[in-house]
């Protein structure tokens, strides 16, 4: 009698500091390479009490992690940016619905995915970048995304390779509102405007505005913000202080808005905490704070963006289609740049 009662004891023992370990963590696989989250989950932990356990990499390799831990995964969160890429872990099946009602009054309808799978945290805007020594306000009148293909920007547009997520799901959200064909035509025309072969990164484009080397550049507003810091190094910070954003689609249909989000993952052992720590990541304190060392734009409305980017245009109009668009029509959009020669 005496062994089972401490035999008892000690499964209930071992139960409850299973319980314990439980509650006390949750595990965050990232592709999001920023200096400032780390704060962030520094953050949550002194907050709750809540150990982040964080497993950085690739997309593409965290996904292979997912699929060689099957249902032993100890993953809670998939952290990453744009919405195509967590349309890709969706529909792999990665992913369950987050049951937050805190969260659903927070994130409106467009930038959540399929099924309430994944929600965004923070927004980015694909904008375009002008040089005004160069390229005047006039010229830029009533600009939309649809009048790059237009030929007065003949040998005057910088962007990066169709391999590049941010553009394919920009082209996806022209697919959205227009269809395949007429997207199509479109890509024909401003590949026929590119000043260059596709080269870089985001910050690339910008130095060619600023340089004069091109006429405009489509790139993620977050990048001028962190040229604007001076961490990039002073040649970045001079580049920066030549340009500035035009916000496309003001007399229609809005800028191409895009995100960095997570979802919660299927066999999540920490649900729970996985809620609590996407709650947090959407509160004011952490929102404004996310904002001011990323310099995306916050999802809470009442938060402003940091000073570097709300010179450029405090508000503007976005673009109110569904981000889950953009997974929803990746292939067909990589498959139409292709066709249309974007390298």
């Amino acid at each position: 009698m005496h062994k089972l009662l401490k035999l008892t004891s000690q499964l209930i023992l071992s139960t409850l500091l299973m319980s314990t370990s439980i509650a006390s963590e949750v595990n965050i696989y990232t592709s999001r390479h920023y200096d400032s989250d780390d704060a962030l989950y520094a953050e949550f932990t002194k907050t709750t009490g809540i150990q982040v356990n964080v497993i950085s990499g690739s997309g593409n390799a965290l996904m292979e992690r997912l699929k060689a831990e099957g249902d032993t995964s100890p993953a809670d969160i998939f952290f990453t940016v744009d919405a195509g890429n967590l349309w890709r872990v969706q529909k792999e099946g990665y992913f369950k619905s987050i049951n937050s009602k805190k969260i659903n009054d927070i994130v409106p309808n467009n930038l959540r995915g399929p099924n309430d799978e994944w929600i965004a945290i923070a927004k980015r805007a694909r904008v375009v970048f002008y040089n005004p020594d160069n390229t005047s306000i006039e010229e830029l009148s009533n600009l939309s995304y649809e009048d790059l293909a237009d030929p007065r920007w003949n040998g005057g547009i910088a962007i990066r390779s169709s391999n590049n997520m941010y553009n394919q799901s920009l082209v996806a959200s022209l697919i959205a509102n227009h269809g395949i064909e007429l997207t199509e035509k479109w890509a024909k025309g401003l590949v026929a405007n590119f000043i260059r072969k596709p080269q870089g990164n985001d910050r690339a484009q910008i130095i060619a505005v600023a340089n004069g080397e091109a006429k405009l550049a489509v790139a993620n507003s977050y990048y001028v913000g962190i040229m604007l810091s001076g961490s990039a190094g002073n040649d970045q910070l001079e580049a920066a202080k030549k340009v500035k954003i035009y916000f496309p689609n003001q007399d229609n249909r809005g800028a191409h808005i895009n995100i960095s989000g997570a979802g919660i993952l299927k066999y999540a052992p920490n649900s729970h905490n996985a809620i609590k720590f996407l709650e947090f990541l959407l509160s004011e304190r952490v929102q404004r704070y996310m904002v001011n060392l990323s310099f995306e734009y916050p999802v809470l409305e009442n938060i402003e963006p940091h000073p570097s980017i709300a010179q450029f245009g405090l508000t503007f109009k976005e673009d109110q289609t569904s981000v889950a668009d953009y997974g929803k029509y990746n292939l067909n959009a990589v498959q139409l740049m292709d066709r249309a020669g974007w390298q």
